[in-house]
């Protein structure tokens, strides 16, 4: 059964169990956001030099997307660490026509044909999920160590519903940030996704009904990496059909629900 608006059922035990270990916090404060910095520059200059950290001498990762982008953060509720980051590349309300990366990453492949997405997507109304980043103490536990999004191909993850949920094998940082990814999504106003992800970490979305078509074949960018572009309120309702479990996770129990849109990448 289809549910409306926020869930009024008592809530699953996978959302109990998420919410039992970590919370959503929105990276809106000076503060917060040196926690995100801090930590991108621990996985994206040190533990995976893909960015050079002498341009960052003071430890903190940033480029010149985040003066257009919001972020969020998840913390262990526990011990209060930041065990994940991921923010959202806005799109130039002067300037539209601005690129986001994934344009520039993928130009080559994305612009030898013609591809529907580069004509009809609505610029004002997309945005490039970017910079998803785990914390190593937290990639550890499922020897996910030298990967940036704490998901890999060699890890056992558990997609079960019920008590088995709880298990550590249950991925809920990953499923935490697509849950930032979500809310902020809503309170931008976005309806559509950009994202250049490792396959792997699509794979492992996909099992749990949340499915991002590629537009290309997969590109060279520190590793492997497939472009894709979404409609939000697509993916999240294919996520309710497919696992109501993890819609709740993912929409904060119906508080997050992107709006549907009459649009041709829909």
């Amino acid at each position: 059964m289809q549910l409306e608006g926020p869930a009024v059922n008592p809530p699953s035990e996978v959302y109990r169990a998420f919410h039992d270990y970590f919370e959503v916090i929105p990276a809106d404060t000076s503060e917060l956001l040196d926690e995100v910095f801090a930590l991108r520059y621990q996985v994206y200059c040190v533990e995976h030099p893909f960015e050079n950290p002498r341009e960052h001498p003071d430890g903190r990762e940033w480029d010149e997307y985040d003066a257009r982008a919001v972020h969020a953060l998840i913390r262990h509720r526990r011990t209060g660490c930041c065990a994940a980051a991921v923010r959202l590349i806005l799109p130039d309300p002067c300037y539209p026509e601005t690129v986001f990366p994934l344009e520039r990453v993928c130009a080559n492949s994305l612009y030898e044909e013609a591809n529907p997405w580069v004509s009809n997507l609505d610029r004002l109304k997309s945005a490039e999920i970017s910079r998803l980043a785990v914390s190593k103490t937290f990639r550890r536990r499922l020897g996910e160590a030298e990967t940036v999004s704490g998901v890999s191909s060699q890890a056992v993850y558990s997609d079960a519903q019920g008590p088995d949920s709880r298990r550590r094998g249950f991925p809920h940082i990953t499923l935490g940030l697509f849950a930032a990814i979500v809310r902020m999504s809503v309170d931008q106003g976005i309806s559509h996704w950009l994202a250049v992800m490792e396959p792997t970490l699509l794979r492992l979305l996909q099992r749990f009904g949340i499915y991002f078509p590629p537009i290309g074949p997969l590109v060279e960018y520190h590793g492997l990496r497939q472009p894709t572009v979404a409609a939000a309120a697509a993916v999240v309702d294919g996520i309710l059909r497919k696992r109501p479990d993890i819609w709740e996770i993912v929409t904060d129990r119906g508080r997050f629900v992107p709006r549907s849109t009459a649009h041709p990448l829909k």
